[in-house]
């Protein structure tokens, strides 16, 4: 894709999302998009598949903090027609886009900053693969793919970390030609058009813009007998299944990124990565708020009232003793530290215990004999006296 495309390509508006979205808003919106359009909910889809793979590049953009704000300065700077700047309300600059991103031998030039500004966002250039030229017209190296798959946790799993297998599908060099997309015995020859940098220089009025060379598609290489198993492309599609590695503490709709997991790259360049959206499952005793785990533990009237000591289960560990003070209201909650989700620096959340008084259905003679006694004992207690007086006041 060409430097002019990433500037006009509008994010937000592929999110459906206002610039001034929120990381949420802009998470929500991904995650209901990706569901709709994913390729394994709608096989056979070329559209959908497009759709999946543009969304996913507006969110790997939007989602990384540094990323979009180096996008927004870029679109500012570059975004409306790219020839905003005119020095005493003249004409316009012109020059060629490929110099910003081609690297300047001058220490901190401009060409320098817009290419880091612009390769930070768009992995552009050096290590990100993005198409650096290298000496005597040898075709330049590319980026593997990004690769997007879905794994679904039970509750325990996503808290502690798990391992899973994934089976995934990319495009790699073609074996058959290893990697050319020339037929066997035969050698592809070095593209005239753009003499095997695989960019070629457009012209628009004042400016020019680098992109892809249109005679050999941004390879650097023509081919004259093309491989008839990958036609030519030097790419096939392959089948691999890996194991992942999940994070302890994933929480439901987290995109997990693996890097160098993705398709391989072509020509040296490095692997793209793999990103793991999670879905979890509920767990029919626990819940988590954060870092924290919760848990709803039913007490007896006597012992809220006169307190107690009571055991309390964990997640995946032994039960733990809680001593609940005299007078627990309903609903009160108590913290026992340690007992929750595993965190980065090694340390862990707490357990929220949230007691739930219950009333008793069943009553033999005895017990309401006790109670009736209880009753007529705290008979000038009313509990909803101070709430009627401030009813009253008002």
């Amino acid at each position: 894709m060409s430097t002019k495309d990433y500037l006009e390509k509008d994010y937000y508006k592929v999110l459906g999302v206002p610039k001034s979205a929120s990381a949420d808003e802009i998470k929500k919106a991904y995650r209901k998009l990706a569901r709709e359009n994913h390729p394994d909910a709608n096989q056979g889809s070329p559209e959908k598949e497009a759709k999946f793979k543009e969304i996913s590049e507006a969110y790997d953009v939007l989602s990384d903090a540094k990323r979009r704000k180096e996008y927004d300065e870029a679109r500012t700077l570059f975004g409306s027609g790219v020839g905003g700047a005119r020095p005493g309300g003249g004409g316009g600059f012109p020059f060629d886009f490929g110099d910003l991103f081609g690297g300047s031998n001058q220490q901190g030039s401009t060409s320098d900053r817009i290419g880091d500004l612009f390769g930070g966002i768009f992995n552009r250039g050096g290590s990100g693969g993005g198409g650096s030229r290298t000496t005597g017209g040898a075709t330049r190296a590319r980026r593997g793919q990004d690769i997007e798959s879905e794994v679904t946790l039970s509750f325990t799993e996503a808290v502690q970390g798990t391992t899973v297998s994934l089976r995934l599908t990319s495009s790699q060099g073609c074996a058959a030609c290893s990697g050319t997309g020339a037929k066997a015995g035969t050698t592809p020859r070095v593209c005239p058009t753009c003499e095997g940098t695989g960019a070629a220089s457009r012209n628009l009025g004042n400016f020019a813009f680098s992109e892809p060379c249109r005679d050999c598609k941004g390879r650097g290489l023509l081919v004259d007998d093309p491989c008839p198993v990958c036609e030519g492309s030097g790419r096939a599609k392959s089948t691999r299944t890996i194991q992942a590695r999940i994070p302890a503490g994933v929480d439901d709709g987290k995109r997990v990124k693996l890097k160098a997991k993705g398709a391989p790259g072509e020509n040296g360049g490095p692997a793209g990565d793999l990103y793991i959206l999670t879905h979890v499952k509920p767990h029919p005793v626990f819940g988590r708020n954060a870092d924290n785990l919760t848990i709803t533990v039913p007490v007896t009237f006597t012992e809220a009232a006169l307190g107690a000591e009571i055991k309390v289960p964990t997640l995946k560990g032994m039960p733990v003793t809680v001593r609940i003070a005299p007078g627990t209201r309903n609903g009160q909650v108590q913290r026992v530290r340690g007992r929750g989700v595993a965190r980065k620096d090694g340390t862990k959340g707490d357990l929220l215990v949230t007691f739930e008084v219950v009333v008793p259905k069943h009553l033999d003679d005895k017990a309401r004999e006790l109670l009736t006694e209880f009753r007529e004992a705290t008979a000038g207690d009313d509990p909803r006296a101070e709430l009627i007086e401030k009813a009253r006041s008002e």
